[in-house]
């Protein structure tokens, strides 16, 4: 797998973009809080905006990922995300940036997101073949972690020092190196013949058929849809709850939100060991179990020698979040047939995804009810239960 040509170039494009993007999780919504002082809804909008795009367009896209080549798919999506995030530093320079700007970004990189992630997932198949699914997905989640852990540090850095603005330049080059890198991979797709295409509501409904009958992919889709409600409500609170309540400069906002990489680059590393030991089932039941309780420590953080639980509870959710993830995401590559990939990953991702814009104008309502504070712990408690579609599903422990 490594001697392929195509897979380091994969891999190099899939690197540079992870490190752009966590540039921009930093950055973007602190564009909104200290350059255009937004308030807890605007940021709870600006969320919602950036994730509205997996509930709005998720199941069609996954049947143009099933019907389209997948690698020019990857490169128009990269090439859109960055040309979106170059104009906010030029609407800087006009003096013209605005809310209504930042929203307009934030459903491009959104809508930029779900192509790329729909296929992406599914390009990988193709790519390294489902013997070494299990390797391949563990090599992308260490990357994406090493970006994590790397990434936020680095742009809370470059917020600080050139100002939030400026600091998404860097992402928006990373995302056109990112296709260029991919305009280098070949690989051997499958593309359904038109003879065989159907009408889109039908294909999108075998899709979901698909998901919703085989029970394991039933539970990870609640279990996911769960986890990203609650992660748009803790979206909002995150920034505001450091900035305003925990008295934090960008840059140690940043290393902050470091933490959680930490973990998931552990448990990146530990995945295939857990399954390989254990069973894919059982590191899946074990990852959720510890990210369930482990993110509960965050919110205790306060201002002082206290603040380190924050980092310290998103990194032990990270490593069981990381387990979990990378061999539930494999089981669902190995068990499926090809040609429904796409629309699978899209179904998931449907599913998941759908609920975190909600999520978002949920924690901006709540933020401006009950404080930075209040919701974070409010979307802390709504990730741990949102474990307990898995947790209390046994035959999970059998796969």
């Amino acid at each position: 797998m490594w001697r392929d040509r195509s897979f380091r170039l994969f891999l190099g494009a899939d690197a540079i973009s992870q490190f752009g993007t966590q540039i921009t999780i930093v950055a973007l919504p602190l564009v909104a809080v200290l350059t255009l002082d937004a308030s807890f809804f605007q940021i709870g909008v600006l969320t919602a905006a950036e994730l509205a795009a997996f509930l709005l367009v998720g199941l069609p896209v996954g049947v143009w990922v099933d019907r389209l080549r997948r690698r020019p798919i990857l490169i128009w999506s990269d090439l859109m995300r960055g040309v979106a995030l170059l104009s906010v530093p030029f609407a800087v320079a006009l003096d013209a940036l605005t809310l209504p700007h930042l929203y307009a970004v934030a459903l491009l990189m959104g809508l930029g997101a779900v192509f790329f992630d729909v296929a992406h997932m599914s390009f990988l198949p193709s790519l390294v073949g489902k013997d070494d699914l299990l390797t391949g997905n563990g090599v992308l989640e260490t990357l994406r972690n090493t970006a994590v852990l790397s990434g936020p540090a680095l742009g809370g850095w470059l917020v600080h020092a050139v100002t939030a603005p400026i600091a998404l330049l860097a992402d928006a080059i990373s995302y056109l190196v990112s296709a260029l890198l991919l305009g280098g991979v070949r690989a051997e797709e499958t593309v359904a013949p038109a003879v065989e295409r159907r009408r889109f509501r039908e294909e999108i409904g075998e899709g979901l058929r698909y998901v919703a009958g085989e029970p394991v992919l039933r539970r990870i889709a609640m279990l996911g849809a769960l986890t990203m409600l609650s992660n748009g409500v803790w979206a909002v609170a995150q920034p505001i709850f450091m900035v305003r309540v925990l008295h934090v400069n960008p840059v140690v906002y940043g290393l902050l939100l470091s933490g959680g990489a930490v973990g998931s680059l552990a448990g990146a590393a530990l995945a295939p060991r857990a399954a390989a030991r254990f069973g894919a089932g059982r590191a899946m039941y074990g990852g959720a179990a510890l990210a369930a309780l482990a993110i509960l420590i965050a919110p205790m953080a306060a201002e002082g020698p206290l603040l380190v639980l924050f980092p310290l509870g998103c990194a032990l959710s990270g490593v069981g979040g990381a387990v979990f993830g990378i061999n539930q995401l494999s089981y669902r590559q190995r068990i499926t047939p090809e040609h429904l990939l796409g629309r699978m990953n899209a179904s998931m991702r449907f599913l998941m995804w759908g609920a975190a814009p909600i999520g978002g104008l949920l924690g901006g309502v709540l933020g401006e009810w009950s404080g930075a504070h209040a919701t974070i712990w409010i979307g802390a408690a709504g990730l741990a239960v949102a474990h307990l579609p898995v947790l209390t599903y046994r035959r999970i422990l059998s796969l």
